[in-house]
């Protein structure tokens, strides 16, 4: 891997125009549902004071950003796109911790643990819906952030076309989930069916996302479909290491507890490569696995299982090789020469991170 010195300066550049139009898009939602959508996303504390938090890393906001610049508009022209994916990103996170009874997210309880099993649901589902109305008419939400001001430039926006993506990308990843749980209950996954499941839990979001501002400025469809490539290749690489961030992340930087991906009996790419080794280790990991209760030595012997038998060393070898197809994506159509720079850096920064 090459190096990424510093955090790349498209996440900055994104999250200063995304978040004014995120937060705008927010203001949207009903007082009850919108409170608690806040404080998801690091806005207000549990009593609904502010606390000025930033939401997270900003990857997706930031994609979008750059495949419009990349298909040669304005950077504001995906901005939209960028809302709606953050908003079906974050309806994702909040009924995933439900889901996997996750009772803390980035050091603070999380959404069900505070407000309910109720308002968590609901809140996720205003959220999707939410993502559809703005993806819908996102002039309107531009004009509203402040990032553009004439009406002339809302034929430049392609709303109908990206809602399209945007459902599409929704209904894969929710089929990814489905899956995901499914895979929590049958001894054995093996590491092609595993590459599917998160190929729709977490690559085809990255592919909206990374193609959604493209979509938006009316790019041909082989610069849309590069840029999707881009996208799922680079959210498999980045659904990678967040299986290894899950079983071996340090809690004070990922804010998740310590093997929290094994306590919910994941099969993760590190534990589905780990079983398909086979001999007698990977049937000591597939009977501590199907224990109806594991304490804290059980977990501990698991995770040194999985590192035993290969599991880790093959993550990180799927990532750094998804890496390398979301690079060799970016050269197959031409695009500007900064934005495609940028995608680059922010594709070794996804691999290389820690958090």
């Amino acid at each position: 891997m090459i190096p990424t010195q510093s955090t790349p300066a498209v996440l900055g550049r994104a999250r200063e125009l995304v978040a004014p139009a995120l937060r705008s898009a927010i203001a949207n939602l009903s007082p009850e549902l919108r409170s608690v959508a806040e404080y998801h996303l690091g806005w207000v504390d549990a009593a609904g004071q502010p606390i000025g938090g930033d939401g997270g890393k900003g990857v997706r906001p930031a994609l979008a950003l750059l495949s419009a610049e990349a298909a040669g508009a304005p950077g504001w022209v995906g901005v939209p796109g960028g809302v709606a994916v953050e908003l079906v990103h974050n309806f994702s996170l909040i009924h995933d911790d439900l889901i996997d009874n996750d009772k803390e997210r980035r050091h603070r309880p999380t959404v069900w643990a505070l407000f309910g099993v109720g308002r968590a649901v609901i809140v996720g589902d205003a959220l999707v819906a939410l993502a559809q109305q703005i993806v819908l008419e996102p002039f309107e939400l531009a004009m509203a952030a402040g990032l553009v001001a004439s009406p002339e430039l809302a034929a430049l926006l392609d709303g109908r076309r990206a809602a399209r993506v945007v459902a599409d990308a929704t209904a894969a990843m929710i089929a990814g989930q489905a899956l995901d749980m499914a895979f929590e209950s049958v001894p054995y996954v093996d590491v092609e069916r595993c590459l599917a499941m998160e190929a729709g839990k977490t690559g085809a979001l990255f592919g909206c996302a990374a193609s959604i501002g493209a979509v938006l400025a009316g790019a041909e469809a082989p610069v849309v479909s590069a840029l999707d490539r881009y996208g799922m290749e680079l959210g498999l690489a980045f659904q990678a290491v967040d299986d290894l961030l899950g079983i071996w992340g340090d809690p004070a930087t990922t804010g998740k507890p310590t093997w929290s991906d094994l306590r919910a009996r994941k099969k993760s790419l590190p534990v589905s490569a780990a079983l398909a080794g086979g001999g007698g280790l990977a049937d000591e990991l597939a009977a501590l696995l199907s224990e109806p209760e594991l304490d804290e030595p059980a977990i501990a012997r698991i995770a040194q299982l999985v590192e035993a038998c290969g599991g880790r060393d093959l993550a990180e070898a799927e990532a750094d090789r998804r890496l390398k197809g979301a690079l060799g994506a970016l050269g197959e159509v031409p695009l500007a020469e900064r934005p495609c720079i940028e995608l680059a850096e922010l594709a070794h920064f996804v691999v290389e991170r820690k958090y």
